[in-house]
């Protein structure tokens, strides 16, 4: 059975974590990308929120997550301002944490459909959302760097 308190611990760490390493990070740095067709700033931060909305759609849906990578990318490059991004990963966490309050722990256990996660309970979306969180934290920590300035460090 999964614990919702230990979900939403979960969740509240990773939404600090990300909110306060890329606390350095303005609209001056939204367009910023490290190298030519690698993902700008903005991009990073939208494509957190979107993963999220990704894994909480996925792990509920007969078919499993959603594999049209083009129209996941529109849908990030779409975002333009770092404001508006931050807001999207906000109200996407709000949104996990909502599905966290209004999910019965038994249907967390049941098997995630499709190609990706298949068969994992629901609840591993929790470490998925957590692990990719972290991952962009990095590539965003990266780029505070490459933008002169120092990233804060996430965990005090």
């Amino acid at each position: 059975m999964y614990d919702k308190n230990a979900m939403n611990a979960e969740l509240e760490t990773a939404q600090r974590f990300f909110n306060a390493s890329t606390k350095a990070l303005d609209e001056s740095d939204a367009s910023f990308a490290p190298a030519e067709g690698a993902m700008t700033v903005v991009r990073h931060v939208a494509h957190v929120a979107h993963t999220i909305e990704w894994y909480l759609d996925g792990a509920f849906s007969a078919t499993g997550m959603d594999t049209n990578w083009p129209e996941h990318a529109k849908t990030e490059e779409a975002v333009t301002s770092l404001a508006e991004a931050r807001q999207w990963v906000e109200q996407a966490f709000a949104r996990a944490f909502e599905a966290v309050e209004n999910t019965a722990p038994e249907q967390w256990l049941e098997p995630v459909q499709g190609e990706i996660m298949a068969g994992a309970p629901r609840g591993a979306i929790i470490s998925g959302i957590v692990d990719h969180t972290a991952h962009h934290r990095g590539a965003l920590a990266l780029c505070t760097r490459l933008r002169g300035k120092t990233p804060p460090m996430p965990y005090m």
